[in-house]
């Protein structure tokens, strides 16, 4: 899909793939693209979602959950292991076109009070534990992918992990 950044961060998100396709355009240079939904596992920086809250319920803090009463905690993100989107992105570059931009997704759309909820359970805890805080400007409800091209190419690709708390 064509690109429509919000936000500065998206923004420099698109223009890193556009600056990377000028090359191939220009000098030749071998150049894929991958668009991943949002990776969980292992060794994640302690930033992100997941990793984030489960972080500050070992510390016995709690997570702060982004609200409005439009949306409360139904941003809607896709989830895809990481070893799953390392997988497709070697794929890709065994099997992929230069010039080409595949979307890797996880199969594991959920809002995020939904992954909020399971991490607490996952605790023992309740949602006295969430904080609410006001949300991001330019921050997007919904991320979401459609790999059906990464899976006309790579038809035995398939995510191996669902998400489980």
């Amino acid at each position: 899909d064509i690109l429509d950044p919000r936000s500065p961060y998206s923004a420099s998100k698109a223009a890193s793939e556009y600056l990377a396709m000028s090359y191939f355009h220009t000098f030749g240079l071998p150049v894929l693209i991958t668009r991943s939904s949002n990776n969980y596992g292992p060794y994640q920086f302690p930033e992100k979602l997941i990793p984030l809250f489960i972080t500050n319920l070992i510390d016995k803090k709690k997570i702060t959950l982004m609200y409005s009463e439009d949306n409360p905690g139904l941003n809607v993100r896709d989830w895809l292991y990481v070893k799953d989107n390392c997988e497709a992105i070697w794929q890709l570059i065994n099997k992929g076109v230069n010039g080409e931009i595949y979307n890797i997704d996880g199969g594991n759309e959920k809002t995020n009070i939904e992954i909020t909820k399971e991490i607490l359970c996952a605790f023992g805890v309740g949602e006295e534990m969430i904080e609410f805080i006001p949300h991001r400007k330019g921050h997007d409800f919904k991320y979401s992918v459609d790999s059906t091209k990464l899976k006309s190419l790579i038809p035995e690709f398939k995510q191996k992990k669902i998400i489980t708390l």
